[in-house]
């Protein structure tokens, strides 16, 4: 396998696991918590979700041919909190993965060396992956923060619990032996 066939694998395997995550924390918010926000300059999911979904709703769409940051983007209204339900936020949420993965699955490794445009900036198409990369993985860390913190010892971790990480590094190279 070439260098960039693999890239492709590892990154899709990478945003896929970030979505989980996010999945897995909405899954344990109620409909009141997705809309809680701990002051009026921090973001509740539901704003998180918005934002992420109309990043890559503009990002993903037209990858590789027009600007990353499309006209019709209304980048401020994705930090308005107007989604009365957990159930149209979750449509939101998956028409956003829907176009990344959609778009990630159509490159080939001929496509990561191409320069695109993100708000006329220039970048290498793998970079621009990796931007997007860092930039949903940090939004969906905030996602799983406000998660914690609302269900305090209700929360249901989506990682090694607490005090169990040498059981789980003896399961680990048990399965791998």
């Amino acid at each position: 396998m070439s260098l960039g066939k693999e890239y492709l694998n590892i990154i899709h395997v990478r945003f896929k696991h970030v979505k989980s995550l996010g999945e897995k924390t909405l899954t344990q918010l109620t409909e009141q918590e997705i809309h809680w926000a701990l002051n009026q300059e921090s973001n509740s999911v539901s704003m998180i979700v918005k934002h992420m979904s109309g990043n890559m709703l503009s990002r993903w769409t037209d990858f590789l041919y027009s600007d990353g940051e499309k006209p019709d983007r209304d980048r401020d209204s994705e930090f308005i909190e107007d989604y009365p339900s957990k159930l149209e936020l979750m449509l939101v949420w998956e028409k956003g993965w829907e176009c990344l993965f959609t778009t990630l699955g159509s490159l080939t490794e001929e496509d990561l060396l191409k320069t695109i445009t993100i708000r006329g900036e220039k970048h290498i198409a793998l970079d621009a992956i990796e931007r997007q990369l860092a930039h949903y993985a940090c939004h969906v860390g905030q996602m799983v923060y406000i998660g914690k913190q609302l269900k305090d010892d209700q929360w249901k971790t989506l990682s090694i619990p607490r005090g169990a990480s040498e059981q789980y590094l003896k399961e680990m190279l048990a399965k791998h032996d």
